[in-house]
């Protein structure tokens, strides 16, 4: 992701955490449609019960009951950037006001018109007053549970947040550990290419410090993989041979930030630092139907997986941690050998210029 996404909020994003939904998409439609539909048959079945159903009855309510909650539904997502600028009370009291009037309205419209058949005069006061009473009731009813239900999820962001950023945490010191000890094989057998990688890591520990627990650019996160790299290739020398595969991913695609760093570590660790002559890392990533694949490979030794490494595979956990949280279900982290090389593989189902993940 761009950094013009990640520091400043979207057109309306001002008013993603107002309780009331956006009314107008077709999930919440549907939703108020076939509870208003269900209040209709309670509403049909409380009356005395007449040995022939009357459907003309319940489809006459149907369409009035409806209507209400249609025009209700698209009058409120209209005036809901405005309505977010009010507190909880003030505005659920205008929503209900707004409902009522609205049913008020078309109660008169439905008896202007007749369109339930004719009714005494002497029971106009009470008809008005029932349909005012049960759209005062039911929205009350409705606008409660949007609230209890944004407070909830309110809630599952907070927790998620602190988990991403309590499982990034763990990543930092472990990154940190490593990349010092790299530093300190130089330091005897060349004091000058250990100043530089020092100056290095100074710059990319910065950049790891700057946003805990962000989705970053694609750009950004692979500038921070190459300045780890350029610390190991100080220490492996030619033993490190590097092939990149990356130019299907678009620069502003959001992807975790210490994502890929942690990856290139752990196949130095298991990959080339046991091995006298070395070996390719290769990265190769697509980005197709919205899901971003990256896979780093390594070659692969069966000897190499029993010695004592200072390396451990904690990272990995914690990324494949991160990705389920942030990206659901579809996301996925796994691990494969054949033909001599070790292939992690991570995947997840992103969109380009998003901003952080909605579920934080």
């Amino acid at each position: 992701m761009a950094n013009e996404t990640t520091n400043h909020a979207r057109p309306g994003e001002a008013y993603d955490d107002f309780f009331l939904p956006e009314l107008c998409k077709p999930e919440a439609l549907l939703s108020m449609v076939l509870l208003a539909e269900l209040l209709v048959l309670v509403l049909v079945l409380a009356e005395p019960m007449l040995p022939g159903f009357n459907w003309v009855r319940l489809a006459l309510a149907s369409l009035f009951v409806q209507w209400i909650v249609l025009l209700s539904a698209a009058l409120l997502c209209q005036l809901r950037p405005l309505l977010a600028r009010l507190n909880v009370a003030l505005a659920s009291a205008l929503c209900c006001a707004l409902v009522v009037g609205l049913t008020l309205a078309c109660t008169a419209v439905a008896d202007y018109y007749e369109l339930g058949g004719p009714i005494q005069r002497s029971g106009e006061v009470n008809l008005y007053l029932r349909h005012a009473l049960i759209s005062l009731i039911m929205s009350a009813l409705l606008l409660r549970y949007f609230y209890l239900q944004s407070q909830w999820r309110k809630q599952q962001q907070a927790e998620l947040r602190a988990r991403i950023e309590s499982l990034q945490a763990r990543i930092r010191p472990h990154f940190l550990f490593n990349s010092l000890n790299s530093i300190a094989s130089l330091v005897v057998v060349d004091p000058y290419k250990a100043e530089q990688a020092v100056l290095d890591l100074s710059d990319l520990f910065r950049a790891s410090l700057a946003r805990p627990g962000a989705l970053v650019s694609w750009k950004e996160e692979l500038e921070l993989a190459r300045r780890y790299l350029s610390i190991e290739q100080y220490r492996l020398g030619e033993r490190l041979q590097l092939q990149w595969q990356v130019d299907d991913i678009p620069d502003d695609l959001p992807i975790p930030q210490l994502t890929l760093q942690p990856l290139l570590e752990n196949a130095l660790i298991y990959g080339i630092q046991p091995r006298i002559e070395g070996g390719l890392v290769a990265v190769e990533g697509q980005y197709e139907n919205g899901v971003l694949r990256l896979v780093v490979s390594n070659p692969y030794d069966e000897s190499a997986e029993r010695q004592p490494s200072r390396g451990t595979r904690q990272a990995l956990v914690n990324i494949d941690a991160r990705l389920a949280a942030l990206f659901g279900p579809r996301a996925s982290l796994s691990v494969e050998r054949r033909d001599g090389r070790h292939f992690t593989c991570l995947r997840y189902p992103c969109a380009r210029l998003t901003q952080e993940a909605r579920a934080i």
